[in-house]
């Protein structure tokens, strides 16, 4: 454990500094694409980004352009390419689940290929937070204006389209459109905050938060103020106690993020109808 007046000169520190900064910023949109998740029932959309994202890694460290920049753009033309298959019978579950073999076996051929070493790729995707650069920090930043901008724009349309696609139809929201740009902001996320936590840890900053503030939540609105407030509380705390323990940060996180999920479960009780609430 560490004391307190060594977590304070950590904190001093410029990598920790960073870092907790890039958390908090993630901690602010991230759970916004965590309801966009939920709402939309595109749990295994996030299986097969981070598999796209793994074959952009790959296929950055061959060429020799950055490939965290690389994986971003790969996974922003899958995100927008996959929206008209959500609006067919079974939605993307299946294509996803082709998707996310496709692009893993390509991911594994590219490395093979290119001699690049397997390692360099997957530690990438994996992640670490003490690993932030100031490049990702921007982007994040970036991320954050745009996913909450977007959200107040469009937040009367997301409404509708969560509600019943047909209803939003009716009312002349263009549902393709909305669900192009969800889709698109789900994608982009995902993958620039893949350094943050990894790609096995990702849930703490999009899903756990959503599903907490569902359990408490009355409207779209409240589930992503609620969802906000639960992701900058728990990335805070995580970090801290982290820190304080001496501890891997990513780990650490999702404790305390499922904590305060299975919390408001607790609270919330038994439902057998849970649901994005409108």
């Amino acid at each position: 454990m560490i004391l307190a007046v060594d977590l304070i000169e950590l904190l001093s520190l410029p990598v920790i500094q960073r870092s907790g900064f890039g958390l908090l910023v993630a901690g602010t949109f991230m759970p916004v694409v965590g309801v966009l998740i939920i709402g939309f029932d595109i749990l295994t959309v996030r299986f097969a980004i981070m598999h796209v994202a793994l074959l952009g890694l790959a296929l950055g460290l061959w060429i020799g352009v950055d490939p965290t920049l690389l994986a971003l753009v790969l996974c922003a033309v899958i995100g927008t390419a996959v929206t008209p298959l959500a609006g067919r019978p079974g939605g993307l579950s299946g294509p996803m689940g082709l998707l996310m073999t496709i692009t893993a076996a390509a991911a594994l051929l590219v490395l093979s290929v290119s001699g690049v070493n397997a390692n360099s790729a997957f530690t990438l995707l994996w992640g670490s937070i003490l690993a932030t650069r100031p490049a990702d920090v921007v982007i994040l930043i970036i991320l954050a204006l745009l996913v909450l901008g977007m959200f107040l724009w469009r937040r009367r349309e997301l409404c509708l389209v969560l509600f019943d696609r047909e209803v939003a139809v009716c009312s002349g929201v263009a549902v393709s459109a909305v669900t192009a740009v969800a889709l698109l902001g789900v994608s982009v996320s995902i993958a620039a905050s893949i350094r943050l936590t990894g790609a096995l840890l990702i849930d703490s900053l999009t899903i756990l938060p959503a599903l907490a503030a569902r359990n408490l939540a009355h409207s779209l609105s409240s589930m992503v103020r609620i969802a906000i407030v639960i992701g900058l509380a728990g990335n805070a705390v995580g970090f801290l106690l982290a820190l304080e323990l001496d501890l891997p940060p990513g780990p650490v996180l999702v404790m305390v993020a499922g904590v305060i999920t299975i919390t408001t479960y607790i609270k919330k009780g038994p439902s057998k109808h849970a649901q994005v609430p409108h």
